[in-house]
C-alpha cells in the first residue's frame, strides 16, 4: 500500500504501451517552496506576460472604446437596461452551476469508482453531450418536448394530455445544465481517476461507511476539480447566446446582441460582462487559496466500490441524465434527417442529401479546431507552469485576463478583433485569415486549456523535478523526461475541451473566417435560419459523430484504466 505521502518508484512504461499517468483536471495550484526563496525564471515571467497581454487584447480594446463614452457610460451601466440583464444573467449562471456540478460529480463518480453496470460505455457517451451546440440543443428541445412537440404523442397514454411551457428560465436552465455538465464530469472524472486507493482503504479499514468515505475522503480531494469545471459552465452560461434566445430569455449576451449594430449600446455591456468575469475569477482564487490539493501519484488500479442494492438506481439515474442530453437531441435530429431524406424529389422540402456536400465543412471544421486546440495549450503552458510553481500576485491577474477572456461572447471577441485589425492599417490584412480566426478560437476558449494546464502541471510532485534538477537535469531536460509525460493526459484533456468548443462556435466564424470556409456551425446556423430542418439534423449528425471519434481519440482513449 502506497500512502500520498510516500515518493512511489517511477516505473517506464512497456514499449508499445500508453503511459495513462495522472490524469486530473482539477483547479490546482501547487504552493510556493516553503522557504520562499524559489524564484520564477525571468524568461518565464516574460512569457507568462506575453501570453496574458494576448489574451487582454479584446478587453483593452473594450475599455479603450469605452472610455470615448464618458458619462455616458456610467449612465449606461447603471440604467435598468443593464441592470435587469446582468441579474437574469447572474441567477441563470449561478443554476446553472451547481445543477451542472450536482450531476457532473456524481456521474463521474458513478462511472470511475463504482461497479456501475455498463460503465464503458457511459464512459465514451458522458462528455458528447458537450459537442451539441446550444441553439442546436434548444431547437431540439423545443421540437420534442414543447407543447404540440415530437414526444408529447407518446405521454398521452399516460395521462399527460399536453407537456409544460418550456421557455424562459426554465427552458434555459434546462438546455444549459443538459449540454455543459461535460465541463464537470471531465476534469472530475479524470481527479478521480488519479487518486490513490490507499486512502480510501485506510478510511474502510477504520470503520467509516461508503458514504462517510465519498463525502470525507473522495469529495475534498475532487473538490478543486469540481470547482475549475463549475467556473467554467459559470462563465459559459454568462457568455452564451443560442439558448437564451430561443428560449426568450433576456440576457446580458441577449441584449448585446439585439444592439450589435450600436457600439454605444453594446460595448457598455460587454464590458460588463468582462468585469463580472475578473470578479468571479477574483473570488474564486480566494476560496481555493486554503484549498490547496497537493499532487498525487497513482500506482494501480482505482478502487470500485460496490453500489449494492443502489445499484441499479444508479443506472436509471445515468440513462435518464443521458436520456434528456443526447437522445432527444439526436433523436430529434435524427428525425428531421430521416424526414427529409425520405422528402427529397418531392418537391415539398428543400434538402441537399449529398453528404460530399459535407466533407468541406468537416474537414474545415476538424483542421482549425485541432489547430486551436494545439495552439491554446502550448500558449497558456508557460503560464500555467508560472502561476501553480510560482504564486504570486502577478501571476493571478495574468490568469485572471486569460479566464476573463472566455466570459466575452463569442461575437464580442470577434467584434473587437474586426473593429481592431480594420482600424490599424498594419493588421488588416489580417482579417478573415485563418490565423486570426485561430486566434480568436484561442482567446474566447483557452481558459479551458489554462485550467487542465494548471491541474495537470500541480499533478506532478515536485520532489520528482527536484530530483532531477539534484542529478544534473536541465530545464528542457526535466520538461521532456519528467514534466510532459505525467503531464499529457491532463494537458490533452483540456485540448480536447478547446477542441469541442471550437467545433461549435458560430459567431466568431461567421465574422473572421475566410470567404467561402464554411464549417459544420455555420452550416447548421444557415439551415437553421432557413427553417431548412433536415439539412440541420444531417449536418448536426455529422458534427456530434465526428466530434465524439475526437473526444475519444485525445480524452478518453487515454484514460485507459477508468
Amino acid at each position: 500500500m502506497v500512502s500520498a505521502t510516500e515518493a512511489p518508484p517511477v516505473v517506464p512504461p512497456r514499449a508499445g504501451s500508453v503511459d495513462p499517468g495522472p490524469a486530473p483536471t482539477e483547479l490546482a495550484r501547487a504552493p510556493a517552496p516553503a522557504d520562499g526563496s524559489r524564484r520564477a525564471p525571468v524568461p518565464l515571467v516574460v512569457a507568462s506576460l506575453g501570453v496574458a497581454a494576448l489574451f487582454a487584447s479584446p478587453l483593452a480594446y473594450l475599455v479603450w472604446r469605452n472610455t470615448a463614452l464618458g458619462s455616458e457610460l456610467v449612465d449606461a451601466v447603471s440604467s435598468p437596461e443593464t441592470l435587469v440583464p446582468l441579474g437574469r444573467s447572474v441567477v441563470l449562471a449561478v443554476a446553472v452551476s451547481v445543477s451542472a456540478a450536482v450531476v457532473g460529480t456524481l456521474l463521474a463518480w458513478c462511472v470511475v469508482r463504482t461497479d456501475l453496470p455498463g460503465r464503458c460505455l457511459w464512459r465514451v457517451l458522458a462528455p458528447l453531450p458537450l459537442v451539441i451546440p446550444s441553439y442546436v440543443g434548444a431547437t431540439a428541445f423545443l421540437a420534442a418536448l414543447a407543447p404540440g412537440g415530437l414526444v408529447e404523442p407518446f405521454l398521452a397514454p399516460f395521462g399527460l394530455r399536453r407537456m409544460p411551457e418550456l421557455s424562459g428560465f426554465w427552458g434555459a436552465w434546462l438546455v444549459l445544465t443538459a449540454f455543459t455538465y461535460p465541463y464537470v464530469y471531465l476534469p472530475t472524472a479524470a481527479r478521480l481517476a488519479a487518486l490513490p486507493p490507499s486512502l480510501e482503504e485506510s478510511a474502510r479499514l477504520l470503520g467509516r461507511p461508503p458514504r462517510q468515505v465519498f463525502r470525507t475522503v473522495v469529495l475534498p480531494q475532487a473538490r478543486g476539480a469540481v470547482w475549475a469545471g463549475t467556473l467554467l459552465v459559470f462563465l459559459y452560461t454568462i457568455s452564451d447566446f443560442g439558448a437564451v434566445e430561443l428560449m426568450r430569455y433576456g440576457t446580458l449576451t441577449r441584449e448585446i446582441f439585439a444592439n450589435k449594430l450600436a457600439p454605444s449600446a453594446s460595448l457598455p455591456l460587454a464590458l460588463v460582462l468582462g468585469g463580472l468575469a475578473l470578479v468571479v475569477v477574483a473570488l474564486e482564487r480566494r476560496a481555493n487559496r486554503r484549498a490547496l490539493t497537493p499532487g498525487t501519484l497513482r500506482t494501480r488500479a482505482v478502487l470500485r466500490v460496490p453500489l449494492g442494492r443502489w445499484r441499479w438506481a444508479a443506472f436509471a439515474a445515468v440513462v435518464a441524465v443521458l436520456a434528456v442530453a443526447l437522445v432527444v437531441p439526436l433523436g430529434v435530429l435524427a428525425y428531421w434527417a430521416a424526414r427529409g431524406l425520405a422528402s427529397a424529389g418531392s418537391g415539398t422540402v428543400e434538402l441537399s442529401t449529398d453528404l460530399g456536400a459535407l466533407a468541406g465543412p468537416a474537414l474545415n471544421t476538424m483542421g482549425v479546431s485541432l489547430v486551436a486546440a494545439v495552439a491554446a495549450v502550448v500558449l497558456v503552458l508557460p503560464l500555467a507552469f508560472y502561476t501553480t510553481r510560482h504564486r504570486s500576485a502577478l501571476g493571478g491577474v495574468a490568469n485572471a485576463l486569460v479566464v476573463a477572456g472566455f466570459a466575452l461572447p463569442g461575437l464580442v471577441v470577434a467584434l473587437a478583433l474586426v473593429f481592431w485589425t480594420l482600424g490599424a492599417e498594419p493588421l488588416g490584412a489580417l482579417y478573415q485569415t485563418i490565423p486570426l480566426l485561430v486566434f480568436a478560437y484561442v482567446v474566447h476558449f483557452g481558459a479551458q486549456a489554462m485550467r487542465a494546464g494548471q491541474v495537470a502541471v500541480g499533478a506532478v510532485p515536485t520532489r520528482l523535478d527536484d530530483a532531477a534538477r539534484v542529478l544534473g537535469a536541465g530545464p528542457g531536460r526535466r520538461l521532456r523526461t519528467v514534466d510532459a509525460p505525467l503531464m499529457l493526459p491532463g494537458l490533452a484533456a483540456g485540448g480536447g475541451l478547446v477542441l469541442l468548443s471550437t467545433m461549435k462556435e458560430l459567431p466568431a466564424t461567421l465574422l473572421l473566417a475566410p470567404p467561402n470556409f464554411d464549417t459544420l456551425a455555420t452550416r447548421l446556423w444557415s439551415a437553421n435560419e432557413s427553417s431548412y430542418f433536415a439539412q440541420v439534423g444531417l449536418a448536426g449528425l455529422v458534427l456530434v459523430g465526428l466530434s465524439a471519434l475526437l473526444t475519444w481519440a485525445l480524452v478518453l482513449r487515454r484514460q485507459e484504466h477508468l
